[in-house]
């Protein structure tokens, strides 16, 4: 028998969105952004403007008692000709914090990329409901995690009961900028991603800026952070400029510094952690850019090579270890005017002996395992004992 529900439908606001720095209108609904529209119009290229509309780390939020929700959406399918199919973007549903249900929208608009010369087509897609049931009969906190690495647009929330905005959690805003491995790559769900673990174990509201191959020191992401409220500030830096084979020595330290500045202009105090690059074999002496195997890809796996020559790193070319050594440097150095500015080696989170229990599946990415590794190791220097995201720091 089917359970009949008198349902209440809710606008998607600012009240009940957490992780998006923007709420886009759209004739279809609306299309959560984790960069503010200013920025957006900066953008030089669509696998940022495809990143920032991926909603990692983004979530609904509301009180109800609600035992049924219904979440209507459109959720953006990508296809890499040659590359394995994606699996479907996972919904999670929280309840007091403790996950509780999952969903997927198995159709949608689709998007094929041409990973050759990263052009891509869409072609529309039909809305799609989301079920959620079976919900404790009693006041209480909801979550929705929204797909980590997979564009949705919102079009209409529905509960069997009403709903208002959560109470403050009274957490620290955590507000963290990094690459593809930030955004969650290889992760399988959005709670499974090392930023959204570690500020589940270090008690801190994320809002996470990782961008899948966009962590290149950009300006307009500099000051959409300088002007995003937050307590606790993290920048992951190095990965994606090597693999991009954006930028020589001479530019890197300017560009460092500048983006440091701007994120300063906005929080003069608040603690700041530069986390340098994890273990990455094919990058660590070997400049980009990076590509993807056809070799592999014609077997039907993904896999990515390094194109440079370690020779290159004379004339200025950028590696890992060369980014690992500057970031340290400069740290140190403005460290002595800014007390709460810190460090933090990206081979302490995932190291070599890391890497040969856990490779990278890719050669570029963590498997969920190292996902959770990483985020314990972070949780544990950030939020442990005397830590920098500590109270004591802030």
């Amino acid at each position: 028998m089917t359970t009949r529900h008198d349902w209440t439908t809710t606008p998607i606001s600012a009240d009940i969105v957490r992780g998006a720095l923007d709420l886009e209108r759209t004739g279809r609904g609306t299309l959560p952004h984790r960069l503010p529209a200013g920025a957006r119009r900066q953008i030089p290229d669509d696998q940022l403007a495809m990143a920032a509309s991926q909603p990692s780390g983004v979530r609904l939020a509301f009180r109800t008692r609600a035992t049924a929700v219904e979440l209507d959406v459109v959720a953006t399918k990508r296809v890499y000709p040659g590359a394995p199919p994606r699996p479907d973007g996972v919904y999670e549903l929280l309840v007091d914090g403790r996950p509780t249900a999952r969903a997927s929208a198995p159709d949608g608009d689709t998007v094929t990329v041409d990973l050759a010369s990263m052009t891509s087509r869409t072609r529309p897609g039909p809305v799609e409901t989301l079920r959620f049931t079976g919900l404790p009969d009693e006041d209480k906190d909801v979550e929705i995690w929204l797909p980590h690495d997979e564009t949705t647009l919102l079009v209409a929330l529905r509960t069997d009961a009403p709903l208002r905005s959560p109470a403050p959690s009274g957490r620290p805003v955590w507000l963290h900028h990094g690459s593809s491995i930030s955004h969650g790559s290889n992760a399988t769900t959005p709670t499974g991603t090392w930023p959204a673990l570690a500020a589940g174990l270090g008690g801190a509201d994320l809002i996470n800026l990782g961008f899948s191959g966009s962590a290149l020191l950009d300006p307009f992401t500099a000051r959409a952070m300088r002007d995003t409220p937050a307590d606790l500030i993290s920048v992951k830096i190095g990965i994606n400029l090597v693999n991009a084979d954006l930028m020589r020595l001479r530019a890197f330290g300017p560009a460092v510094h500048g983006f440091l500045d701007t994120l300063r202009e906005g929080h003069p105090t608040a603690p700041l952690l530069v986390v340098s690059p994890i273990c990455c074999p094919i990058h660590e002496t070997t400049p980009g850019p990076c590509a993807p195997d056809r070799s592999a890809m014609g077997e039907g796996r993904l896999r990515f090579v390094a194109m440079g020559d370690p020779a290159e790193t004379a004339a200025g070319k950028l590696t890992l270890t060369v980014i690992r050594e500057q970031l340290a440097r400069i740290v140190a150095e403005r460290a002595a005017d800014d007390p709460h500015l810190h460090y933090l080696d990206g081979l302490d989170l995932y190291g070599a002996n890391d890497h040969a229990e856990l490779p990278l599946p890719d050669d570029l990415h963590p498997d969920p395992a190292a996902h959770r590794r990483i985020a314990e190791r972070f949780a544990r220097h950030a939020f442990g004992h005397d830590g920098p995201f500590t109270p004591k720091h802030r």
